[in-house]
């Protein structure tokens, strides 16, 4: 049986502290860099992940907290090679219905044509962004969200720092086709343990994505050194974080301060 609480209970405003605390941490971030305004229309690329879950979660409810609206709406990849289970597309549905987010789900190749037999992290994140922007692009959607939080920031510096001779990372705010789209990372301040406790005390959808290199690829490597590091200092991961100048990711003002354009 199924001890956890339901999400349910969050939407409604029911929620502890720490939870508060998830969401206005959020909050922070995207106050910080100006990624959500009023009017905008955010397309969530919802991989089923506890990440991009708990991101969908902290979207909606922080929107009805806010004196401006937004619009959310959210797209699954669904892989045809490792298709999603139908109990938990009705659990997507159910949860995303839930949040007042329109949910999609987009059947694609994992592996194309185009690969020509070849498959590792990079082609897989390539295909999926490039699904992800035709699809924005269809719908005259400018603000892509992705669920990477603290963690991930810590992980892509050490591999490019190492493996890259470059001190660079994933961008709070990345502007693309000449700032004809842009992906925003709400979580970017948020560490992972704290979406991995929402999905320990909260009946989330969560569904794991099919990854063939998921334990065996750089980032799940260095998962491991990053948490030594963080027994000696606890804030190693926010250290990471402040020693980038994300000073040019601030986006411009949209809307004056009475909500017109």
């Amino acid at each position: 049986m199924d001890e956890r609480s339901s999400y349910r209970e969050i939407i409604s405003g029911t929620m502890p502290p720490w939870v508060m605390r998830f969401i206005k941490g959020a909050g922070k971030a995207i106050n910080r860099y100006r990624m959500i305004q009023g009017g905008d229309d955010i397309l969530i690329a919802a991989s089923g992940g506890k990440d991009s879950l708990a991101l969908a979660l902290a979207l909606s409810v922080r929107r009805k907290w806010l004196p401006v609206d937004y619009s959310l709406r959210a797209l699954m990849i669904n892989w045809i090679e490792h298709p999603i289970p139908e109990e938990y597309r009705e659990r997507l549905a159910e949860y995303f219905d839930a949040l007042d987010i329109s949910f999609t789900i987009k059947d694609e190749l994992q592996f194309p044509s185009s690969f020509k037999d070849d498959f590792n992290c990079y082609l897989c994140a390539r295909n999926r962004r490039r699904i992800l922007f035709s699809y924005a692009e269809e719908t005259g959607t400018r603000l892509i969200a992705m669920g990477h939080h603290l963690d991930d920031l810590a992980e892509t510096t050490m591999m490019n720092l190492c493996f890259r001779a470059s001190f660079s990372t994933m961008l709070p705010v990345q502007e693309f086709f000449n700032g004809k789209m842009h992906i925003i990372r709400p979580l970017i301040e948020t560490r992972e343990s704290i979406t991995k406790r929402l999905e320990e005390c909260y009946d989330l959808p969560v569904i794991k994505p099919v990854c063939p290199y998921d334990q065996t690829n750089v980032r799940a490597r260095l998962k491991p050194i990053i948490q030594s590091l963080s027994h000696i200092d606890k804030l190693t991961r926010e250290h990471i974080y402040a020693a980038h100048d994300f000073s040019e990711c601030l986006m411009e003002e949209r809307f004056s301060t009475d909500g017109s354009v």
